[in-house]
């Protein structure tokens, strides 16, 4: 892969007496390191994120990711910030979950973690269980939103949701429940809806944690041209300006640009 660069995420310790090795580390450890690299190197989207591959090596157990070599400047930079300011407070939510995975991680196994790139003088991140990279919780606050686009999808065998594409967020997944789903008794795809709900929302930046969505409304929102109803409008409106002559020269005068 041209223009690619790597990605370590290097973790030791040990199960019991016996040191970690990639011989004795469970898949299900695999599986949240790889969503976890997945998510701090694409945060936003990844429908049209370059190709991830992935190799396990020893060395204790070193996770090597490899992808675009600008993605893993980003992550250089975005784990230099986080060591700098020790703190996971200024990341979007998606990954400051990540790092706080990680982080839990160290915590529960007492697994030490070092991440770093292929770069040439690389920043390191350590995370240890004597590391604190966790949001500040009173940063999130509840609060109640709107949100409007076309319905894409709804439903789910465990948890019942919907899915929302908007032009200003994306794509939202908005948890509801089955009963509410089930009392629909029209097909409610690809229509045009607004959305109350209600979530976290951070208190310096504004932004919205996108994985706690929880619907209170869904307001049909059908917006059409009425002819009729503008035609109206217009008629009420031109009896008032009946007894003026010249429109044009009457607002002129009103907005002060009347010349000398």
């Amino acid at each position: 892969m041209e223009n690619s660069g790597n990605i370590e995420i290097r973790i030791t310790g040990s199960r019991g007496n016996i040191e970690l090795t990639p011989d004795n580390y469970d898949i299900r450890e695999i599986i949240t390191i790889l969503h976890t690299a997945e998510i701090l190197l694409f945060p936003t989207s990844k429908k049209e994120r370059p190709t991830i591959s992935y190799s396990i090596e020893a060395g204790s157990v070193r996770h090597v990711i490899r992808t675009s070599l600008q993605a893993v400047i980003g992550f250089n930079a975005v784990i230099g910030q986080v060591g700098s300011s020790n703190s996971v407070d200024f990341l979007e939510v998606q990954s400051a979950k990540a790092i706080e995975t990680l982080q839990e991680n160290a915590v529960k196994n007492n697994f030490e973690l070092s991440i770093k790139t292929s770069l040439d003088k690389s920043n390191e991140l350590k995370i240890t269980k004597s590391t604190h990279f966790t949001r500040t919780k009173n940063f999130w606050v509840d609060a109640e939103f709107y949100f409007y686009g076309i319905l894409t999808n709804a439903g789910g065998k465990n948890k019942a949701n919907i899915h929302l594409d908007t032009e200003d967020y994306g794509s939202l997944t908005i948890q509801t429940d089955k009963v509410f789903l089930g009392g629909k008794e029209e097909n409610l795809l690809y229509k045009n809806y607004g959305v109350r709900a209600i979530g976290k929302q951070n208190l310096h930046t504004a932004e919205i944690d996108k994985s706690g969505l929880k619907l209170i409304e869904l307001i049909d929102y059908s917006p059409k041209y009425d002819h009729d109803y503008l035609s109206g409008l217009m008629k009420k409106a031109g009896a008032k300006w009946s007894d003026i002559d010249d429109a044009d020269e009457w607002l002129n005068s009103i907005r002060g640009n009347e010349e000398a």
